[in-house]
């Protein structure tokens, strides 16, 4: 975990980090950020809120984007493709990655009131799946935790 979602900090770094972290993967793997690419990016870490492929539409097409919704989709595959985002399942929506550059299960804790969401470190889960592909004897493929409840700031309002 890189930071707190759940505390003030200066948001502007996240999207720089994401967007540095996004070329570097992608000049190692020969991929291209496109502008529409990049765009999508800046705009799944804008907030940790977790977002939707169609409430990243209006934007796109304000900012003179293709904004047609297999556009954005493939922008999206190609940001899962290289680690930099995370769908979230239970939202059917994106949420920035904050380790792109490891492989690693995905968890989150996703505040129910706010909907800001915050990754967390998985190595408990990591062990549990470990125990479960031991004792059945499979090969877990994907895995993805997702906690919901309230943050401190939520928690404090009720």
């Amino acid at each position: 975990m890189t930071h707190d979602a759940y505390t003030p900090h200066n948001h502007h770094h996240c999207i720089d980090a994401a967007l540095n972290n996004a070329r570097s993967l992608c000049a190692e793997q020969g991929a291209r950020l496109t502008p529409i690419r990049q765009r999508v990016l800046e705009l799944v870490w804008s907030s940790h809120k977790p977002v939707g492929a169609y409430d990243l539409l209006p934007t796109l097409a304000a900012e003179g984007f293709n904004s047609a919704p297999p556009t954005v989709y493939r922008a999206l595959d190609f940001l899962l493709g290289l680690g930099l985002v995370h769908r979230i399942s239970t939202l059917n929506a994106f949420i920035g990655c904050s380790q792109p550059n490891t492989d690693h299960a995905s968890c989150f804790f996703i505040c129910r009131d706010c909907g800001k969401a915050q990754e967390l470190a998985a190595s408990e889960v990591q062990a549990l799946t470990a125990q479960v592909e031991r004792a059945l004897g499979v090969k877990v493929e994907q895995q993805t935790t997702e906690l919901t409840g309230l943050c401190p700031a939520c928690l404090e309002q009720h």
